[in-house]
C-alpha cells in the first residue's frame, strides 16, 4: 500500500498475553497490509505459553518486527501506553493499535491509515453504518454496545464506538496527552483515550468495521474490566482519573 504522510513510518503496537496460538499469522497478515516502512511492535507482559519467546524468535527472521517485554501483567491500558512511548522515541509519524488474536481484520489496517490522512485519530468502529459483529453472543454484544452507550452519555461524547481498540492516531496526539495520567487498564483505557482526544481539540473519525470472535485462545474479559469502565467513566467526566 502507499506510504502515509507524514515523517517517519507507521507502527503498530500488539499488546499479548498468552497468545502464542494466534502471533505469527496475525503479524504476518499486518505485515502483509501495512506500508514497507512500517514497523510491529509486540508488547508482552511475560506470557506463561510462550509468547514473548516467539515474538522474539520472530523478530530475529524478521527486522520489520520488535519486541517490548513487560515483567507481569497489568492489563491492556499500561501495555499500551508502554508500547506508545516505545514508538514515539523511535519516531513513529502514525501509531495503530489492534488486538492479537483476529478479532480486528489487519486487512482494515489501510483504511485506518487512510482516514489519519484527514483525520487525528481513526477508530475502527463496530457501531456506525457498516460495521458490525460476528460470533459473539447476545450477553457479549450487550455488554460492549451498553458500554459504549453509557460512556457517550456521561462523557457528552458523538462517539459511537468507544469501548473499541482498533485505532490509528497521528503522533501529534499521543504527544499531547498525559500518558502519565491515563490510569485505565481495560475498556475504560480505549474510552479514556478517545475522550482526552478530544478535550485537547483533536478530530476523531470512525471508520467502520467487523469485529469477529477472536480465532484461538481465551477471551481476556472479565468482571472487574467491566466494573472499572463503569467507575473510571464518571470520574473522566468530573476529572477525578486516578
Amino acid at each position: 500500500m502507499p506510504e502515509s504522510r507524514g515523517a517517519g513510518p507507521a507502527w503498530l503496537v500488539l499488546p499479548t498475553y498468552n497468545e502464542a496460538e494466534n502471533l505469527e499469522p496475525v503479524i504476518a497478515a499486518a505485515l502483509a497490509n501495512l506500508p514497507q516502512s512500517a514497523r510491529v511492535l509486540v508488547v508482552d507482559d511475560n506470557s506463561p505459553d510462550g509468547t514473548g519467546d516467539l515474538a522474539d524468535r520472530l523478530a530475529v527472521a524478521e527486522p520489520r518486527i520488535e519486541v517490548l517485554h513487560r515483567a507481569r501483567k497489568e492489563g491492556v491500558g499500561p501495555a499500551y501506553v508502554a508500547g506508545f512511548r516505545h514508538a514515539l522515541a523511535a519516531g513513529a509519524a502514525r501509531i495503530l493499535e489492534m488486538d492479537s488474536d483476529f478479532s480486528h481484520d489487519p486487512a482494515d489496517l489501510p483504511r485506518l491509515l487512510a482516514a489519519t490522512e484527514e483525520a487525528d485519530v481513526a477508530l475502527g468502529s463496530r457501531y456506525v453504518s457498516g460495521g458490525g459483529v460476528e460470533n459473539w453472543s447476545k450477553v457479549r454484544q450487550a455488554i460492549s454496545r451498553g458500554g459504549s452507550v453509557y460512556a457517550r452519555a456521561v462523557l457528552s461524547l458523538p462517539v459511537r464506538d468507544l469501548t473499541g481498540g482498533f485505532k490509528c492516531f497521528r503522533r501529534e496526539v499521543l504527544e499531547a496527552i498525559d500518558l502519565d495520567a491515563i490510569g485505565s487498564r481495560g475498556y475504560a483505557f480505549q474510552v479514556e483515550m478517545t475522550y482526552r482526544a478530544i478535550q485537547l481539540g483533536f478530530d476523531v473519525k470512525e471508520v467502520p468495521i467487523t469485529f469477529h470472535e477472536r480465532r484461538a485462545g481465551a477471551s481476556k474479559m472479565s468482571r472487574s474490566i467491566v466494573a472499572e469502565a463503569a467507575w473510571r467513566v464518571p470520574r473522566m467526566r468530573w476529572g477525578r482519573e486516578g
